[in-house]
């Protein structure tokens, strides 16, 4: 079975516009309620949503399909991404939700979903999802006498920010160090700024402002000019920047420079290493990480193995190889010890965790390797296959052939967005420039 619905990331678009309207939430969590039924337990759902208008709307959408189902609803309010995920878990619920379209701006949203073990669901299950959703006129809907019913859980944030903490070594405080955190105006917009000040940081937040329209504008892991201006004027030892919906972290020195994911994983897996906790002597990246990460990570006889773009598929890998340091050069990182899917402030926790045992500047501390020049271009198009034309395959053989071993060309279609992704690294910053350059325009004049 073939997936039409669901991406790289659950099923996202515009808010109001097909797939993200109320009419489709409800066919999906029915068919997800006929997914997950399984046995004569009373079932139950977890809900959890960002700050955009549009989770009004989806939220009850959800709610009525799965209660159709004979399903009991936990909704959660705005909570980060992994506590959705968690909380699945700790509350033995059949299925958790995310409504949430991460870090795109607050006109899209989308629906994640998550299976009992916490874990983002397969390919496979999705597959069988749209096919229920495809007959949603046969599901075998609940008697009146077993419909589900519906609840708050008020103490969700409180049970999120705990665990959360219990990540940090119980030897280490944070006190002493003034930190900026960006919310983006998104799920985290309470529980970061307060994990951070209850393990002793004098926190400056900024992006705490939800107002159903601003999350991920001009701010978070994707806009962090707002953050690198204001750890200066703060004169603060960092910033960390999470988006939408606090899966992912960009970290910024006292400088106000930028620390990507691709160098908070190589801080956190040589830091494991030496404390003997790295397992699969391997970290799991995406194929967008830079080849200075694979070259570093070979110094201390480690493998990066690569997956395709999306944290679940590092995931999967991740639990294929029996490794417990994962992640995406974006600032998705997924640290199993301690979650299911990627996590921003778990992985701020374990970066902080470093940098106050060295005990030096996070400009001295945070950028392990010298990354190779690296650009990335995206392109819209409107709907047919310009990369099977023969003008771009040779425009992309050519490239590959001119950066030889010491770089490479990666071009692929957006699994969220109507975007070919255009991406070549190597040693020679201009001859990368060019590469990307020749292929934008070949599949330009093919998109025509």
């Amino acid at each position: 079975m073939t997936r039409k619905l669901f991406g790289t990331d659950g099923i996202r678009g515009k808010a109001n516009t097909e797939p993200v309207t109320a009419m489709t939430a409800l066919k999906l969590a029915m068919a997800a309620g006929a997914e997950f039924t399984r046995g004569s337990h009373r079932h139950r759902v977890v809900i959890g949503k960002d700050t955009r208008l549009s989770g009004y709307m989806l939220q009850p959408a959800l709610t009525s399909g799965f209660v159709a189902m004979g399903m009991d609803v936990i909704q959660l309010g705005p909570m980060p991404t992994p506590a959705i995920a968690m909380l699945t878990r700790s509350l033995r619920a059949d299925l958790g939700v995310m409504i949430s379209a991460s870090h795109n701006p607050y006109e899209d949203n989308g629906i994640k979903l998550f299976g009992p073990d916490g874990y983002k669901l397969s390919d496979e299950v999705e597959a069988r999802i749209e096919a229920r959703m495809a007959a949603h006129e046969t599901l075998p809907m609940a008697a009146p006498a077993e419909l589900g019913r519906a609840l708050q859980l008020e103490d969700a944030p409180g049970r999120y920010t705990e665990a959360v903490k219990r990540s940090f070594p119980k030897s280490l405080k944070l006190d002493g160090l003034k930190i900026v955190v960006d919310c983006a105006h998104g799920a985290a917009y309470r529980v970061a700024p307060t994990v951070l000040w209850e393990l002793g940081a004098e926190v400056v937040a900024i992006g705490v402002a939800p107002d159903g329209f601003n999350i991920n504008r001009d701010c978070g892991a994707t806009a962090p000019a707002a953050l690198q201006a204001r750890v200066i004027a703060e004169k603060a030892d960092l910033g960390l920047a999470l988006d939408g919906d606090a899966d992912r972290l960009i970290l910024v020195d006292e400088k106000g420079r930028i620390v990507d994911g691709d160098q908070i994983m190589a801080l956190i897996a040589r830091s494991w290493m030496e404390r003997d906790r790295l397992h699969g002597g391997a970290v799991v990246a995406t194929v967008m990480s830079n080849l200075g990460l694979e070259r570093f990570l070979a110094g201390l006889k480690l493998k990066l193995l690569r997956t395709p773009v999306g944290d679940r598929y590092v995931v999967e890998r991740m639990r294929a190889e029996g490794c417990n340091v994962g992640g995406e050069q974006s600032g998705h990182i997924i640290l199993s010890d301690y979650g299911t899917t990627g996590d921003g402030l778990i992985a701020a926790l374990q970066l902080l965790a470093v940098i106050v045992r060295g005990a030096k500047p996070v400009s001295e501390t945070a950028r392990l390797f010298q990354p190779l020049p690296q650009l990335l271009k995206n392109l819209k198009f409107n709907g047919g296959q310009p990369l099977e034309r023969d003008e771009v395959k040779a425009a992309i053989k050519g490239g590959e052939a001119a950066l030889g071993d010491r770089g490479r060309v990666l071009i692929r279609k957006s699994g969220t967005e109507p975007v070919i992704r255009i991406m070549a690294e190597g040693e020679d910053e201009a001859l990368v420039g060019r590469v990307v350059e020749d292929i934008a325009q070949a599949i330009q004049r093919a998109a025509k």
